[in-house]
């Protein structure tokens, strides 16, 4: 009986503790464990309390902002991580998954690209959250995204790229550009089977381009230097050193001039995480950074102008603000995890770079988040260089393309847009709308408000999370330190 009103006393105890701590004790703002500022206190109006969204915000704010947040976090991460259950696969290597409910792999499916053997059998490989796969440890840890995609996939890709030869004829070169992930080129044997031959799908995208549209090969670009860091370990994108010899084989195919890294000047943010620990929630991710190695042209009188666009919360633009000069590279302090928004800040905007180079070609790139890496190595190729991102685009591409002067334009997208008929039928969608077609303004949330898919453009001493291509984003967080703007831009 003595014993058991000690325990139940204990109990009590513990349970008074929580009370206190989750009622009392200061809420948590930001987490850096998850990178991103936490949910603020919703305002009260009289509207927001009779539809109910007003306590729906103040119980997510509750959940969202407990005191300790990362530190309880990753008490459990350690938890789950004691718990895992390994199954030895005799001298193979070892397939480890994670004793959680929200850590299935991706569907199964052909075999990747011959692995290039820079992972060994002892090297293990295991399913996080997400189905993320994790690969390698110590400072070679590497997390990897599961690639989806059949080998007939694409092709709203290629003919986006042949509708836009067809429509601006000879004068303009076409050139499709596929941009394989990491899991094309360090995925090991065993866990092939949680991820698909993205060599595969960029073939038959290749296939169907029409004659006069060129087919720039990044695939056998990278691999040809897989044993190099062309990829970021801790991050979903691509490094810029695997830009570089992309961007190497587009002049290749343009028949324009290329520079080497040498006429480059190397920047490094050391202690960068990047996305893949927020969706991967492996502690071996966020234990062991890596540095973020970026090259900046030299000798160039460059200018830049940026068009930014107002987002509401629906991802939509509602605004194009007045174009402003500014600076392409800005650089971040150690540890930061935006270090890939060092290439323009963001995607909603468009960019214009006057490179000061003698050409009177003119190159636009059509891209993604992985195309934002690619543009600086082209300064010394192209007179100018433009930048539009699939999702923000309010003119009429024909017009844009024949009041710039553009001569070349490069669709530059990872394989999982690539891959999405939606991609491309935007593109085809930018040949046929008016200038000026923006989202109706239904609300007053601009993008400083709203959740973003992926990469949105902020003032300087903002910035935002980066996901995986194909999720949604995190919330969106200020930084915690503003960012050091290159003084060679």
């Amino acid at each position: 009986m003595k014993k058991d009103k000690t325990y139940l006393f204990l109990l009590s105890l513990v349970y008074v503790g929580f009370v206190i701590v989750f009622c009392f004790f200061p809420r948590s703002t930001f987490s850096e464990l998850e990178k991103r500022e936490l949910t603020s206190f919703p305002a009260f109006t009289a509207e927001s309390l009779a539809d109910g969204s007003f306590t729906t915000g103040v119980n997510h704010w509750f959940s969202d902002t407990e005191p300790f947040r990362d530190f309880f976090m990753k008490t459990n991460l350690q938890q789950k991580k004691l718990m895992a259950w390994t199954f030895p696969r005799g001298d193979e290597e070892e397939v480890v998954f994670h004793a959680t409910n929200d850590g299935a792999a991706a569907a199964e499916g052909t075999n990747a690209p011959t692995d290039l053997g820079e992972l060994t059998a002892d090297d293990k490989a295991k399913i996080a959250n997400n189905g993320i796969i994790i690969v390698g440890s110590g400072d070679k840890v590497r997390a990897l995204m599961a690639y989806g995609g059949g080998p007939n996939g694409g092709v709203s890709y290629a003919e986006a790229a042949n509708a836009y030869h067809n429509a601006l004829g000879s004068a303009v070169r076409i050139y499709c550009m596929v941009i394989p992930t990491a899991a094309a080129f360090y995925c090991p044997e065993k866990a092939k089977t949680k991820t698909r031959d993205q060599e595969a799908t960029i073939r038959n995208i290749h296939n169907h381009l029409e004659p006069g549209v060129v087919a720039v090969d990044a695939f056998n670009a990278l691999k040809a230097h897989a044993k190099e860091n062309i990829y970021l370990r801790t991050d979903h994108h691509w490094a810029p050193l695997g830009a570089f010899y992309a961007a190497q084989e587009f002049c290749r195919m343009a028949g324009v001039p290329f520079k080497p890294l040498s006429a480059y000047q190397q920047k490094v943010v050391h202690r960068f995480v990047g996305s893949m620990y927020g969706y991967s929630q492996d502690l071996s991710i966020k234990e062991h950074p890596e540095d973020f190695v970026y090259y900046v042209p030299q000798g160039l009188n460059y200018q830049v102008w940026f068009t930014d666009y107002e987002i509401n919360k629906n991802y939509e633009v509602v605004a194009e603000k007045k174009p402003y000069k500014g600076r392409f590279f800005q650089h971040y302090p150690d540890g930061h995890g935006g270090a890939y928004c060092t290439f323009m800040g963001g995607d909603t905007r468009i960019v214009k770079v006057v490179t000061g180079t003698n050409s009177s070609r003119r190159v636009l790139i059509l891209k993604d988040s992985f195309g934002n890496a690619i543009p600086g190595y082209l300064f010394y190729s192209f007179g100018e260089v433009h930048v539009v991102d699939f999702r923000y685009f309010t003119h009429n591409m024909k017009q844009y393309v024949q009041q710039n002067g553009i001569t070349d334009i490069l669709f530059a997208h990872n394989i999982f847009n690539a891959y999405s008929p939606h991609v491309g039928k935007r593109y085809v969608k930018y040949l046929k709308q008016a200038n000026g077609t923006f989202a109706p303004r239904t609300d007053k949330k601009t993008a400083a408000d709203s959740l973003h898919k992926e990469h949105r453009t902020k003032p300087a001493e903002e910035h935002k999370a980066k996901t995986p291509e194909e999720k949604k984003p995190a919330e969106e967080k200020k930084e915690q330190e503003k960012p050091e703007e290159n003084t060679n831009s």
